[in-house]
C-alpha cells in the first residue's frame, strides 16, 4: 500500500495516438497505438498532472483476428471485434504484438516503456487476468486446468465458414458450465479451474515473470471469480521477492470486500459504493445524503479503496448516459477525490471531458471507449496534436488543479475526514439532496468542502459543531459557516 492519496492513470495503449480511425478498421487501416508512442513528453505530462502509477491495459497478448510475423490469428468466431478483448488472454509470456513497432522485439519495446515510465517518477501497473484465457490458449495450461464438459462447444456465432471444433467442450470465462453460451456471455474465453493446485503454481509463476519486468503492480480482473486463498499465496510468496508489489481487486459485492482485502489486496475496487452511489446523484436517482452511508459501510476498509468515476468497463462522464456534460461532474470528482485518502484512478481521455459518443465497430455508441476495437480517443487525439479546444483546456486545468490539491496538500493526501451531514438537515439554508459537504484536516490545517449536484448556483450555511474542530484538535472556529457554490461545483475553504 502506498502512503497517501495517488493517481493512478489507465491508458488504453493501442488506442493511444493521434491516427484517424475508420469504424470497425483492421489493424491494416486504423493501426494501433504502440509502446513508443507513450514518450517520455507524454509521461512527463502525466507527472505534471500529479499521477503516481500508469496503468497499461492491454499489454498482454490476447485474441485478435490480425496476423503478424510469426503468429496466427485467432480463429474469427473466438474474437469480439476487429482487436478482441484484452482479457482473452492468449499468451501470457507475451506481450500484444500489435503495440511493438518491431513485432520480434515487442518485448523489448515494452521493457523500455517501463524504464521510461519508472524514469518519469510513476509506477507500472499491468492486468492480471486469473479466472479465465482466450480459448485458443498457448502455453502452460492443460485439460486439466479447465472444467471440461461432456459434448462439444456450440458456439453463438460461428459464421467463419470453417466451424471451431472444440471437443469436449470447456466452461466459459464467466462462470457458464454450458456446451451452448450465449452472444452475451464470455465465449472467446475458459475458466480456470483452481481445485488443481497445479493451476496456482502456473498462475505464480506469470506473476513472477511479469514482476521479474519491472512491472510494480497488478490490476486483478474479475478476482470473486477466483477463491481467496490463492491470492493469499501468490501474494505471500511473491511479496518475499518483490515486497513492493501493488495489487488492486476488481470487486463488486460489498459482502465480499472484506474477503479479499483479507487476502492480501492492497486496494479494492468501491464500484458497487461510492461509484454506483455518485452516478446515482448525478443522474437524478439518488439523493448527496446516501454518499454517508457508503463510508459509513465501509469503516477501516475505507483507506484500502480505489475511488473512480471511469474505467474501460463504465460510461464516460461526459456521454449522453452519464453527466452529458464534463462540466457537470465537478461536484461528483470531487468528492470521489477529495473525501480520503483512498487513491484515485483516473481514464486516459477524462481530463479532456471525453465523452465516448463514436460507433468503433463491435463496441456501439454506448458511451465507452471501445476495448474490442481498432480506435482512437478523440480528446487525446486532440491534445497530442496541439487541438483541444477551449472547454477541453479548462476541463483540464480543473483536473490538474484538483489533483494537486489531493496529493499535494497533507490535509487531503493524509489527513483525516468529518462528515458534516449529521448536523445539516434540510432546511430553507441547506439541501441534503444536492449538496454534499464534509471537513478534511491535518496538522493545524482544515478545510471545509462542500459539492452542489444541482444545476443551479446555490448559497448554503453549514453547521459546524465544536466536536468536529475537537476532531481535529484544532482551537474552536466558526459554528456555522455560508458556501456560495457553483451549479455541479464544490467549495473548498481553509478554516
Amino acid at each position: 500500500m502506498v502512503e497517501g492519496k495517488f493517481v493512478i492513470y489507465q491508458l488504453l495503449v493501442r488506442a493511444f495516438g493521434s491516427r484517424e480511425c475508420v469504424p470497425g478498421g483492421s489493424f491494416d487501416i486504423n493501426g494501433s497505438g504502440k509502446f513508443n508512442d507513450v514518450d517520455e513528453a507524454y509521461l512527463a505530462s502525466l507527472k505534471k498532472m500529479s499521477v503516481g502509477a500508469v496503468w497499461f491495459t492491454g499489454v498482454i497478448s490476447h485474441a485478435t483476428r490480425t496476423a503478424f510475423p510469426g503468429i496466427a490469428p485467432s480463429h474469427p468466431s473466438l474474437v469480439k471485434g476487429e482487436a478482441g478483448s484484452p482479457y482473452a488472454i492468449r499468451d501470457y509470456f507475451d506481450v500484444d504484438p500489435a503495440l511493438a513497432v518491431d513485432v520480434e522485439r515487442r518485448m523489448d519495446e515494452f521493457c523500455a516503456l517501463v524504464e521510461r515510465t519508472h524514469r518519469a517518477g510513476m509506477k507500472v501497473i499491468i492486468d492480471f487476468v486469473p479466472n479465465h484465457v482466450a480459448r485458443q490458449y498457448k502455453g502452460c495450461f492443460t485439460d486439466e486446468n479447465f472444467y471440461l464438459l461432456n459434448g462439444e462447444l456450440h458456439l453463438p456465432c460461428d459464421t467463419s465458414g470453417t466451424p471451431y471444433v472444440e471437443s469436449p467442450a470447456k466452461a466459459t470465462g464467466n462462470n457458464v458450465f454450458s456446451n451452448y453460451p450465449s452472444v452475451t456471455d464470455w465465449y472467446d474465453t475458459v475458466k480456470l479451474n483452481y481445485d488443481n493446485r497445479s493451476t496456482w503454481d502456473k498462475m505464480l509463476n506469470i506473476l513472477e515473470f511479469w514482476a521479474s519486468k519491472g512491472v510494480d503492480g497488478f490490476r486483478c480482473d474479475m478476482v470473486e471469480l477466483v477463491t481467496p486463498d490463492f491470492f493469499s499465496y501468490a501474494f505471500g510468496t511473491l511479496r518475499e521477492r518483490y515486497p513492493g508489489l501493488l495489487f488492486i481487486a476488481e470487486v463488486y459485492g460489498k459482502e465480499n470486500y472484506r474477503r479479499y482485502s483479507d487476502a492480501g489486496f492492497d486496494y479494492l475496487y468501491d464500484k458497487s459504493g461510492f461509484y454506483d452511489c455518485l452516478r446515482r446523484i448525478v443522474t437524478g436517482f439518488g439523493s448527496a445524503s446516501d454518499l454517508t452511508r457508503e463510508w459509513q459501510f465501509l469503516g477501516d476498509l475505507q483507506p484500502g479503496m480505489l475511488n473512480f468515476l471511469e474505467n474501460h468497463d463504465e460510461q464516460r462522464l461526459a456521454s449522453d448516459f452519464f453527466a452529458g456534460d464534463a462540466s457537470r461532474s465537478f461536484a461528483a470528482l470531487s468528492v470521489s477525490l477529495l473525501f480520503n485518502t483512498a487513491p484515485f484512478m483516473l481514464y486516459f481521455g477524462q481530463e479532456y471531458g471525453e465523452r465516448g459518443m463514436e460507433a468503433e465497430g463491435f463496441s456501439g455508441i454506448d458511451g465507452r471507449t471501445s476495448i474490442f476495437d481498432y480506435c482512437t480517443v478523440p480528446s487525446v487525439r486532440r491534445f497530442l496534436d496541439g487541438k483541444l479546444s477551449v472547454t477541453e483546456k479548462r476541463i483540464h486545468r480543473e483536473y490538474v488543479s484538483l489533483l494537486k490539491t489531493a496529493v499535494r496538500n497533507e490535509a487531503f493526501s493524509i489527513g483525516k475526514t468529518y462528515d458534516l451531514m449529521y448536523v445539516n438537515p434540510a432546511s430553507e439554508h441547506f439541501d441534503p439532496s444536492r449538496t454534499f459537504v464534509w471537513m478534511r484536516g491535518y496538522g493545524r490545517k482544515v478545510f471545509i468542502i462542500a459539492a452542489n449536484f444541482s444545476g443551479r448556483e446555490v448559497t448554503s450555511t453549514v453547521n459546524i459543531p465544536a466536536e468536529a474542530y475537537s476532531y481535529f484538535s484544532v482551537p474552536q472556529g466558526h459554528s456555522s459557516f455560508t458556501l456560495t457554490i457553483a451549479p455541479y461545483g464544490y467549495s473548498v475553504i481553509n478554516l
